[in-house]
């Protein structure tokens, strides 16, 4: 395997950066699946029935809180590929468990505004909205919870092979996986909680 020193490691290869392009590609087919519960949480947002509506269900502190964590967390895996890029690898695989402890403080706040939601009588069966509203919810959520158990198998590579093209080439495209995760939460924020508690 031809390792090109002019390149940053994770793109140091042909089947680097081959692995790369699919992944953008493998992104863009994720778009479409959130673009689709966009589109069906909207058609269904004001479709109630006899259930509560977003302004009676949604509370600002959960979503702060998961904001600013999943924000943090966009922070730390960016460091966690800064210290990929200079070598350091220990402070790498530090920023990438600082990273996973946050996502997983995300999915703990999600099930707790799930466990809120319930008492409310706002399940999955009640209506249109908390029927698309859940599923678009889960669906980020099963995303980051992947994302963990993803990441703890990249730090084990990582611990077990130390930093070479390969384990570089893995934490990169785990790093696009989690910006991703992040974006689809902002537009979760502002389209889905903010406007539903105006």
């Amino acid at each position: 395997m031809k390792i090109d020193s002019n390149q940053p490691l994770e793109y140091s290869t042909e089947q680097n950066k081959m692995n790369i392009l699919g992944f953008w590609i493998f992104l863009g087919a994720e778009i479409m699946l959130f673009a689709t519960l966009f589109t069906s949480y909207f058609i269904y947002e004001g479709r109630v029935g006899s259930g509560p509506g977003a302004a009676e269900i949604f509370e600002i502190g959960p979503v702060i809180i998961n904001t600013m964590i999943l924000l943090t967390s966009s922070f730390t895996i960016g460091l966690a590929i800064h210290a990929m890029r200079i070598q350091r690898t220990k402070a790498m695989i530090g920023f990438l468990i600082v990273t996973l402890a946050l996502g997983a403080a995300f999915v703990s706040v999600e099930i707790y505004e799930f466990i809120h939601f319930y008492h409310l009588n706002a399940t999955l069966q009640t209506s249109g909205f908390t029927a698309t509203l859940f599923t678009t919810l889960a669906t980020h959520g099963a995303h980051v919870t992947f994302g963990l158990f993803w990441g703890i198998m990249i730090i084990i590579q990582l611990v077990k092979h130390g930093l070479t093209a390969q384990t570089a080439n893995k934490s990169f495209i785990f790093s696009l996986y989690w910006h991703f995760l992040d974006v689809m939460w902002i537009f979760i924020f502002s389209f889905v909680y903010l406007k539903g508690m105006m």
